[in-house]
C-alpha cells in the first residue's frame, strides 16, 4: 500500500484534481446505511461517545461532595479521577487486539453495557476504596468505546461522506468535556453525587440496544489471536506508572518526591522494554506498525501536541476564574461553555468540505485560530469583565472544529477498514496521554510562575514605595486593622501574580500553536481525503 495520493499539483502541494481508484464494491453486510437506520445508528454511537467523554470530566467538580460524603480528604478524593484515567489509558490501545478477538459490534455493545453496570456500582459505593475499584472497572471497559464508535460510524457512511461522519463524531467529543463540569456541579448541588453516575443508565441502555439492533448483521470477522501476556503486563506497568505520576506530580512536588522518581523510572524502563517487545512479537497487543505510516505519524503527533496545549488552557481558565476572580463553579462552567457553540455549528460545514479541501490547510487555519485565542487570553488583567473572558471561548470553538476533523482525516487516511479500530485506539491513546501531560505541565507552570511573580511584586511593597503607602492608607481609612491590611495587600499581589503567570503560559502557547504548522505539512496530500477507509488500493 502507498500512502501517497494519485498525484499532486506541481509546485503547490495541493491535491491533484484526479480522483483515486474506485473502492471495491462492499458486501451487503458492510454497505453504507441509509434512511432511518443511518440516523438511529449515528445517534446511538454519538450518545455512547458523549456518555464516555462526559464521564471523564463530570466527576471533577464533584470531588468535594464525594470526599465529604465518604469522609475522606479532597486529595484522597482525587483518586476517583486518577483511577478512571489510568484504567482508560491502558484499555484504549488494546482496542485493535480486542476487536480481532470479539468483533467490533459485540465488543462495543459489551463495553457500553459493562460501562452502565460499573456506573451503577460507582453510585452505590459505600466507601472510597470500593468507589475507586469500580472507577477502575469503568475506565477499563470504556477504553474501546471511543475508537469503535468512530470505526462503526465510518462504516455506516459511504467513503465520500466520511467527512460528515467524522464531523458528527467530533461534535460529541468536543461538547461533552464542556457539559461535564456544568452538569456535574448541578447534579451534586441539587441532587447528590451518585447521580453523576446514574445518568449513564438510560443513555447507555438505549445506545446499546439501538446499536445491537442496527449493527449486529454488520459484525466484523473474528479470529483467535494469542494473548501477548508480556506486552500486556508491560503496557499496564508503564502507562499506569506514567498516569499516576502525571496526576500526582504537582501534589507531591514532582521530582523532589521519591514516589514520583520511582514512578518515572518504572514507566521509562517498562516503556523501553514494551517497545522492544512489541516490535519483535508475532502477535503484539498494540500494533506499533501503524507508526510506519507517514500520515498516521504526522496526524497523531500534531493532534496530540495541539490537544495537550489546548487542554492546558482548558484547565487554567476555570481554575483562575474560581481561585482568583471569585467565580463560583457553576458560573465558571457557564463562562467556558460558549466554546461549544461554533464547534457545533462549524463541524458539519467542515465535514462537508473535507472531500474538497486539503485537510492540511484546514488544520493550519486551526493553529492560527488557537494561537489567536491564546494571545487574546495573554492580555487578561485582574479587572477583566465577563464578556472579555467569554469572547476567546467563543472563538475557540472554531479552532476545535477545524482541529479534530482534518487531523483525524489525515491520520486515518489510506487505512483499510480492518485497521481503523487499532489506528483510532492508538491515536486516541496518544491524544489522551498528551492531554494528561498538558494538564500537569500547565498546572505546574502556572503555579511556579505565580510564585515567581509574587516574589517579584512583593519586592516593591516597601514603606518607601508611594503606591504601596497609598494602598495601605486607603485600606486603613476603610477601617481595616494592620493585619487585615497586610492580608488584603497579599491577596491583591497574589491575584496580580496569578494573572501574570497565566499571561506567560498563553503567550508561549500561542507561539507553540504556530510552530505546529511546521509539522502538519509533513503529511502527504491525498486526492480525496473523504475516502478514508480503504483509501489505498
Amino acid at each position: 500500500m502507498s500512502e501517497s495520493g494519485s498525484g499532486t499539483a506541481s509546485g503547490g502541494g495541493q491535491p491533484a484534481a484526479a480522483s483515486p481508484p474506485a473502492a471495491p464494491p462492499r458486501s451487503p453486510h458492510t454497505a453504507p446505511l441509509t434512511g432511518t437506520p443511518l440516523v438511529l445508528g449515528t445517534l446511538a454511537l454519538s450518545l455512547a461517545t458523549f456518555m464516555n467523554v462526559l464521564d471523564t470530566t463530570i466527576a471533577n467538580v464533584s470531588i468535594p461532595a464525594i470526599a465529604g460524603d465518604l469522609g475522606v480528604s479532597p486529595s484522597q478524593g482525587t483518586w476517583v479521577i486518577t483511577s478512571f484515567a489510568v484504567a482508560n489509558a491502558i484499555a484504549v490501545p488494546l482496542t485493535g487486539w480486542l476487536t480481532q478477538r470479539f468483533g467490533q459490534v459485540r465488543l462495543f455493545v459489551t463495553s457500553v453495557l459493562l460501562f452502565v453496570v460499573a456506573s451503577i456500582l460507582c453510585g452505590l459505593a459505600p466507601n472510597l476504596e470500593l468507589l475507586i475499584a469500580f472507577r477502575i472497572l469503568q475506565g477499563a471497559v470504556a477504553g474501546p468505546m471511543i475508537p469503535l464508535s468512530q470505526a462503526l460510524l465510518l462504516s455506516s457512511y459511504p467513503p465520500t461522506k466520511s467527512g460528515i461522519a467524522l464531523a458528527l463524531w467530533s461534535m460529541t467529543t468536543m461538547v461533552a468535556p464542556v457539559v461535564g463540569p456544568i452538569l456535574g456541579g448541578w447534579l451534586s448541588d441539587n441532587l447528590s453525587w451518585p447521580w453523576i453516575f446514574y445518568i449513564n443508565i438510560p443513555v447507555g441502555l438505549v445506545a446499546a440496544w439501538v446499536t445491537w439492533r442496527i449493527y449486529r448483521p454488520r459484525e466484523t470477522a473474528t479470529r483467535i489471536v494469542p494473548i501477548d501476556r508480556v506486552g500486556l503486563v508491560l503496557l499496564v506497568l508503564w502507562v499506569g506508572a506514567l498516569q499516576i505520576m502525571l496526576d500526582k506530580g504537582k501534589e507531591l512536588d514532582w521530582f523532589n518526591s521519591p514516589e514520583i522518581i520511582a514512578l518515572a523510572l518504572t514507566s521509562a524502563i517498562a516503556f523501553v522494554f514494551f517497545i522492544v517487545w512489541e516490535l519483535t512479537e508475532a502477535h503484539p497487543v498494540v500494533d506499533l506498525s501503524l507508526f510506519s505510516r507517514r500520515n498516521f505519524v504526522t496526524g497523531t503527533t500534531t493532534l496530540s501536541l495541539a490537544y495537550g496545549l489546548f487542554f492546558g488552557g482548558i484547565v487554567i481558565i476555570p481554575l483562575w476564574l474560581q481561585t482568583q476572580m471569585g467565580y463560583t463553579a457553576t458560573l465558571a462552567g457557564l463562562t467556558t461553555a460558549p466554546v461549544g457553540i461554533l464547534a457545533l455549528l462549524l463541524s458539519p460545514v467542515i465535514g462537508k468540505s473535507m472531500g474538497k479541501l486539503d485537510p492540511r490547510w484546514i488544520a493550519s487555519l486551526s493553529f492560527f485560530i488557537l494561537a489567536g485565542v491564546s494571545f487574546l487570553r495573554a492580555d487578561f488583567t485582574t479587572g477583566v469583565d465577563n464578556w472579555t473572558v467569554i469572547l476567546p471561548q467563543l472563538i475557540l470553538g472554531a479552532g476545535m472544529a477545524t482541529l479534530f476533523l482534518p487531523l483525524t482525516a489525515i491520520l486515518l487516511s489510506g487505512l483499510p477498514p480492518a485497521s481503523i479500530p487499532a489506528a483510532s485506539g492508538l491515536s486516541n491513546f496518544c491524544r489522551i496521554t498528551a492531554g494528561a501531560f498538558g494538564t500537569s505541565i500547565a498546572a505546574t507552570v502556572w503555579d511556579s510562575r505565580t510564585n515567581l511573580h509574587h516574589a517579584q511584586l512583593v519586592e516593591n511593597l516597601t514603606p518607601y514605595d508611594p503606591l504601596t503607602t497609598q494602598a495601605r492608607d486607603s485600606l486603613a481609612a476603610a477601617g481595616l486593622s494592620p493585619e487585615q491590611t497586610l492580608g488584603t495587600l497579599d491577596r491583591m499581589v497574589t491575584g496580580q501574580a496569578a494573572v501574570l503567570a497565566a499571561n506567560d503560559f498563553f503567550w508561549v502557547s500561542g507561539f507553540l500553536f504556530l510552530s505546529l504548522l511546521a509539522i502538519v505539512w509533513f503529511a502527504k496530500p491525498r486526492a480525496k481525503v473523504a475516502a478514508l477507509p480503504g483509501g489505498d488500493h
